[in-house]
């Protein structure tokens, strides 16, 4: 049994590593490959002087808080889905009406904050130019 265990926590801690590896790795490539060591000119970093056309106006875009919300709404999305999948694959071993009502309740509770989204216009979209 313990060699089992031994075997499992050598997973885990191989994927921790990878995953500690894939936080790190952007970090340090960017150090690597920022452009900061260099002389910083116009032509190096100015908007749209590869094509040949002059900046016209601020670079800064500014969004409108709507597009945070619909952002958190996606958010949201995503961590159900990591909760359904693994409901949904202890199903096709073993059905319980408890775990039914469970599930139930938890898409209920999203639906309601759909509803409730959708209620605050989070789903219109108004371009404001």
């Amino acid at each position: 049994m313990n060699d089992v265990l031994a075997g499992d926590l050598i997973y885990v801690f191989v994927f921790f590593l990878g995953g500690l590896g894939f936080a790190a790795v952007p970090f340090i490539l960017v150090y690597l490959l920022s452009p900061t060591r260099t002389r910083q000119t116009i032509e190096k970093t100015g908007q749209f002087i590869e094509c040949g056309m002059d900046p016209i106006g601020d670079a800064w875009i500014r969004y409108t808080a709507v597009y945070y919300l619909y952002a958190l709404v996606f958010v949201a999305f995503a961590v159900d889905v990591l909760y359904l999948v693994p409901v949904a694959l202890v199903y096709a071993r073993k059905f319980a009406l408890r775990d039914f009502a469970e599930l139930t309740i938890f898409v209920g509770i999203l639906s309601l904050v759909i509803v409730y989204a959708w209620k605050k216009g989070v789903f219109t979209w108004n371009n404001r130019r």
